[in-house]
This record gives C-alpha cells, structure tokens and sequence, in this order.
C-alpha cells in the first residue's frame, strides 16, 4: 500500500521506485509514523513503545510519539517520566485526548503535508482520533477488555485515508508480536539513539554492553540510558541472540544488516538481493549489445 502507479488505458503500466517501504504494516512511501500509545486503558507499557520505536528506526523513518487517552489520568508522573526519557533523545512527544479534544490541533499540525502512518497496540484509540479529525469517516471503536487490559482489534486491516487536500493517514490494525529475530545481536544497539555514538568505542568489536570488560556503555550506563530503555535493549538482544543461534544451526553465513558510510547508518541490501540485480544489469547489456550487432 502506497505505491505510486501509472496507468495507461485503466491498466497499471508501472511501479514507480519508492522513496522507503517497511513490510508490517506493508506500506511504502511514508513520510512520517506516528506511534501512538494510551496513558491508560491499555496502560503504557514502554517496552511495547520501544519496540516500535526500534522497528520504525530500523527503516530509518521519521517518528513522533502521541500519548492518547489523557483524560484518563490526572497524575503528572507518568507525562513527566516520559518526557524525560524521550524528549532528550529527539522526539516529538504529544498528549490528546480523542474524547476530550484535547490537543487534537496540535494533532493535525503534525499531519499537513505529509503521509502519515498511525501504529500502535489495538486499544490505544488510533481509530479515535482519526474519527475526531474528520468524523465522516466513522471508524470502529471498542472499548479496552477490564480483565486482560488489552484492545480488540477494531481496524482489520491498512487503508488510506484522505483527511484533507494535504493530509493522508494510512490506518493500521494494532499488533504487539513484532520480534527481533531478523538481525544479530551486535545490530539492536544502533535501534537506540543514545547507544549509538558509543558504538565501536568498547574494548571488544563484539561487545553486547551487557556486562563485558571495557564497555563504556556499561561503565557509566546510568548517565546513557534510561532503566527503561535498557530493559528494552536487554529484551531485543535476547530475541537477536535467537536468530543468531537459528542461523548457526542452520550453517548459513550471515553479516551485519547495517552499513556505516559518512557517519550515516543504513539498511543493507542483501547478497542475494545484489546478485540479482547485477545479473538484471548483465541480461540488459547484453540485449543492447545484440540490438546494435543487428
């Protein structure tokens, strides 16, 4: 979803090259994503948070964090824990209430100009606020289960949504089980923005910063990284640490998904990925090549 076609007699003729893609939510061409949460009902969990944060800088997107449900909680602890940990990293940080219209302008002001992908855990009023926005879409909503705190799955699937001249927002079902069992363990700490300039300065290239000699990370961790954060961290290398030992039974040879040029980070394109585009570029060189013989 949101690829850029052209048509030709009521046929799409052509794909045009996009600008990103991520595969879960499968949506290209994003300008932004918008990870949404709820101060309450589903409570706030910030190793979900984290982890679509991580997702989201894995693709190497644009991330604002929207806190829902503000009505719900009259007690400034849980704003100002999140503003401590998040706002000095760099991201936009906004509270709203669907129901209340707080913020909701502020919202919007996010939104011009932009494709924006909304994502978040089902229950977390994602559906709310794309409904206070333009209340002709009349989106389903359902209310949190008391007993398992979670939201039922009321979006079932992607769908752009057209708010204004300049506002598209690309509606996402909620899911909670996205794993990091796709890149090695030596990977995850390049997902958190305050880890990263530690990157290559510990004692050992290998390093985890868990609890080896000579991590600075470790070292003085208290002053890098949040209790929460690390907690994250610590979950997401455990879920590497899988695919790393799937990958060494199965003897297959693996390298880093990252590559590192004018201290820039950047997604791989894989060997095969590669191969096969290099053997598109021999196949249509060699076409030229006898299109001039005749």
């Amino acid at each position: 979803m949101g690829d850029y076609v052209e048509f030709e007699n009521g046929y799409i003729t052509k794909i045009l090259p996009r600008k990103n893609f991520i595969p879960r939510p499968a949506v290209s061409n994003i300008d932004q994503v918008i990870i949404v949460s709820a101060v309450k009902e589903p409570d706030l969990s910030f190793s979900q948070l984290d982890r679509y944060i991580s997702f989201a800088e894995y693709y190497g997107l644009d991330i604002k964090l929207c806190f829902n449900k503000n009505d719900l909680s009259s007690d400034d602890t849980l704003i100002e824990k999140v503003f401590s940990i998040y706002e000095p990293l760099g991201y936009d940080i906004l509270f709203t209430s669907a129901l209340e219209d707080f913020e909701l302008d502020d919202f919007q002001e996010l939104l011009h100009g932009k494709t924006t992908v909304l994502c978040g855990q089902s229950g977390v009023g994602k559906s709310s606020l794309i409904n206070s926005l333009n209340p002709d879409f009349d989106l389903r909503t359902k209310k949190v289960s008391d007993k398992t705190q979670r939201g039922t799955h009321t979006t079932r699937h992607c769908e752009i949504m057209k708010v204004a001249d300049d506002i598209n927002i690309i509606d996402t079902p909620g899911f909670s089980n996205l794993k990091f069992d796709f890149l090695l363990p030596t990977d995850v700490a390049r997902l958190f923005r305050e880890l990263r300039p530690y990157i290559g300065t510990c004692k050992y290239q290998d390093c985890l910063h868990i609890r080896e000699d000579g991590c600075k990370i470790v070292t003085d961790r208290d002053n890098i990284i949040s209790p929460e954060r690390y907690n994250s961290y610590l979950e997401f290398v455990n879920e590497a640490k899988e695919y790393k030992e799937k990958l060494k039974y199965q003897g297959n040879k693996t390298e880093s998904r990252f590559k590192h040029t004018h201290n820039k980070t950047a997604v791989k394109i894989s060997a095969n990925k590669r191969l096969g585009s290099r053997r598109t570029l021999k196949q249509n060189l060699y076409k030229e090549l006898e299109n001039d013989d005749e």
